[in-house]
């Protein structure tokens, strides 16, 4: 009788685990062959390496937090000192040392042509009450992207601290707290993609398309967590892009800021939805998990400093592979 029970028990988990499961993402017969990212922390590094691997196809970048490609350099020490908190020991990469990787890195072919940058458009974001990654490192990447002629802008005025700058959802403006969303009465989302996208539609009231989990295991080689991403990630489809063709935005969390730690938070309030819905344009939230053992990432950040294997800044890095692979599925053929 035990047996029968234990075996019941074990056959109505995996139907409802089954019953729960995210489903495959569509392809929507999206506009693929360019999209646009933004990213804060972590995910603002994650932005500015897809922005430079992928320079033929990542028309914008937004980066909140974040500093320039390749500051790291392949260490987690580097990353958590010259990169966030630089100091007279612990100085930022100079621009010459990381254009030279980036010039490196095109003629190996590991990288698009850095021409590509000069083409594009770029909305920097730095919080006057940002202790966690210091302004000046956002001015370090302003300076980054000055080298190869983008045409960009930072805001620096707003006494943010770290987190997403939203116009009236989150914690104090002034805070560093989980979930990391701030009510700085300044809708980032919407500045930058206005300065990414060009002039948009305003926003509705509220979101009205499909936010929906969508399996990322795909679009990892069938093991996401192998590279520290999610099983799970989210999309966002207004109604119109469910048979119309749309625009794609990719949005990167930040450290301690995916599902696994804030649940829907983050994908429903940084507020990006509700521009979507009006300006037909699909935004898809990646999602990146914690991980201990074998890879070390223990705040789920995105892998900006080499925790994925030496390519992780290359077309060749495993995150930023996946994430191309998950634009080209929405620019798919309806079914």
């Amino acid at each position: 009788m035990r047996a029968r029970s234990f075996a019941a028990s074990l056959l109505l988990a995996a139907l409802s685990s089954a019953a729960g499961a995210a489903e495959p993402l569509p392809g929507l017969g999206a506009e693929g062959s360019t999209f646009t990212v933004s990213g804060i922390s972590s995910g603002g590094y994650m932005a500015v390496q897809l922005h430079v691997a992928l320079s033929s196809r990542v028309q914008g970048a937004a980066a909140i937090a974040a500093g320039p490609y390749y500051c790291a350099q392949g260490s987690i020490s580097t990353a958590m000192n010259n990169c966030m908190t630089p100091g007279s020991w612990s100085p930022m990469p100079s621009t010459g040392v990381l254009k030279a990787h980036v010039e490196r890195l095109a003629i190996e072919k590991r990288i698009d042509p850095p021409g590509y940058i000069a083409k594009s458009r770029v909305w920097l974001f730095s919080g006057t009450n940002d202790q966690t990654v210091k302004p000046e490192v956002v001015e370090a990447l302003g300076r980054f992207y000055a080298a190869f002629n983008a045409k960009f802008v930072v805001v620096n005025d707003k006494p943010a601290g770290h987190g997403m700058v939203t116009h009236n959802v989150g914690s104090a403006c002034g805070a560093t707290e989980p979930p990391f969303i701030n009510d700085c009465d300044f809708d980032a989302a919407g500045e930058l993609l206005r300065f990414l996208l060009g002039p948009l539609s305003p926003p509705g009231p509220k979101p009205n398309g499909r936010l929906f989990a969508f399996d990322q295991k795909p679009f990892a080689g069938g093991n996401a967590y192998s590279i520290s991403m999610a099983d799970e990630g989210y999309a966002y489809v207004p109604r119109d892009c469910e048979a119309e063709r749309c625009r794609v935005h990719v949005v990167l969390h930040g450290c301690r800021q995916g599902a696994e730690h804030i649940g829907e938070r983050f994908v429903r309030d940084a507020g990006y939805n509700r521009w979507a819905d009006s300006n037909r344009l699909i935004v898809v939230y990646p999602q990146v998990v914690a991980r201990f053992f074998w890879i070390y990432n223990p705040r789920g950040c995105w892998d900006w400093w080499g925790y994925t294997g030496t390519n992780y800044a290359t077309k060749e890095g495993a995150q930023i592979r996946a994430i191309g692979r998950i634009v080209d599925r929405l620019s798919g053929a309806r079914k």
